[in-house]
């Protein structure tokens, strides 16, 4: 079951208005442009789990610039993302010791550090859910145990060292793989890990959507305050918390106009 951390009491207004941007803006069309669109390009339930951490960890910055470096990869990896890592085929595209930048902060030989790193873990465990189901039980101690991992394998640049911050990019990542019966998100992990415990992807356009709601005091975008956002946001949507975070997406296309 999903625990409080904190409990705000908010107006019929705002609830009403919340409920109605997650209906409207949680479609099929919320994928196009979106960095989920990748997973589901590809076939196959263990190469869309990789298609989607791979794509997810590249998805900071500019739209623009990150999406065609996911696209790049899906082109390496001939469309089957799982078959590339645990072959060692992405050495070739990624050469160890290569400083060159790849995108941004992460460069060649960095993100063959974190290819490396990944392929250890399929090997070990069978995929990333079968790793997530061995050493969490909710959706905060999968982010934990994911940052834990490659924090200790040393690259922790491409995923968070551990869950101080808002980890945005492993809860975006979580809500694809958990939230099941919906256009979006693909379920692939709806027994492992429950919805309800799921944290909210919190960047600092969330946390400014949020404070013009007056459901955060702070911009501060820890992963305290992402809990705090989550708590708020179960009391709308008790079964599925995330369904908010369609909601504050579309607040942030339309809800402004009517404010």
């Amino acid at each position: 079951m999903y625990v409080y951390m904190h409990k705000t009491v908010l107006d019929n207004d705002l609830r009403d208005m919340l409920t109605r941007y997650a209906e409207q803006y949680e479609t099929a069309s919320f994928i196009v442009g979106d960095p989920s669109w990748w997973m589901h390009q590809v076939e196959g339930d263990l190469n869309r789990e990789a298609t989607a951490f791979v794509a997810s960890v590249l998805s900071y910055g500019s739209r623009s610039q990150f999406m065609p470096k996911i696209g790049w990869i899906l082109e390496r990896a001939k469309g089957d993302v799982d078959s590339w890592l645990r072959k060692g085929d992405y050495e070739s595209d990624f050469m160890a010791g290569c400083g060159k930048s790849f995108y941004r902060l992460y460069s060649y030989d960095r993100m063959h550090g974190f290819f490396d790193a990944y392929r250890k873990l399929l090997e070990t465990n069978g995929s990333l859910g079968c790793y997530v189901m061995k050493n969490a039980h909710d959706g905060l101690s999968a982010v934990e145990a994911l940052c834990e991992y490659f924090s200790r394998c040393g690259v922790s640049v491409v995923v968070p060292k551990d869950a101080t911050s808002a980890c945005k990019r492993v809860c975006m990542f979580l809500r694809w793989m958990v939230r099941s019966g919906s256009p979006v998100d693909l379920g692939l992990w709806k027994d492992i890990v429950d919805r309800r415990t799921l944290i909210m992807p919190m960047d600092t356009h969330v946390v400014s959507q949020a404070m013009r709601l007056g459901l955060l005091q702070s911009r501060c975008a820890s992963m305290n305050a992402a809990r705090r956002l989550t708590d708020v946001m179960a009391e709308v949507f008790p079964e599925d918390p995330l369904r908010g975070d369609f909601a504050l997406f579309g607040y942030g296309v339309m809800g402004e106009k009517e404010c």
